[in-house]
């Protein structure tokens, strides 16, 4: 499977851009899972439901299903987080995983930027950033694209991978 993520600082445009690349690449014809790291404590399950209370009564795995989804939690009960590519080895064969977030990974990016948010820049200092997405025109070394210019940063990324020429 081959990967490519979207990185950036908060407030960067990093969802959107992966929920614009999603749509644009399965509409393609392209098999695509997303990957997301959260720096936060994330709970999918609510409180009160079957699931939950199985994961508070101590389950280290809980399987939910119904005809329309299935969803596996799996609680590190003080373990430590699991690697990128641990996780990624748990993934189903598609065409392409985009992973948000995970900067400091050795995978190729691209980096979300918006002047507004007034981070930095990752790129400059980051080979695996390839390219940069951006509301604002940068002076890099590296291809630039316009944030909201989908099609073209689909092109940049299927090329990148070789699922495209």
């Amino acid at each position: 499977m081959r990967i490519y993520g979207v990185t950036g600082w908060k407030n960067a445009g990093k969802t959107g851009l992966m929920e614009r690349l999603v749509a644009e690449i399965t509409r393609r014809g392209f098999t695509i899972s997303t990957l997301k790291h959260a720096h936060h404590a994330v709970d999918v399950d609510q409180p009160g439901r079957d699931s939950y209370r199985h994961r508070e009564a101590g389950a280290r795995q809980v399987l939910l299903a119904s005809q329309n989804r299935w969803a596996l939690m799996t609680e590190l009960r003080g373990a430590e987080e699991p690697s990128l590519q641990t996780l990624l080895d748990q993934m189903a064969p598609v065409d392409l995983i985009l992973v948000e977030g995970y900067k400091r990974e050795p995978h190729p990016k691209i980096e979300a930027w918006r002047a507004a948010a007034a981070n930095p820049l990752i790129a400059p200092g980051d080979p695996t950033i390839r390219a940069v997405a951006t509301d604002t025109p940068l002076d890099l070394d590296r291809p630039q694209f316009p944030l909201d210019d989908t099609a073209a940063i689909a092109d940049f990324i299927l090329k990148e991978t070789g699922l495209c020429p």
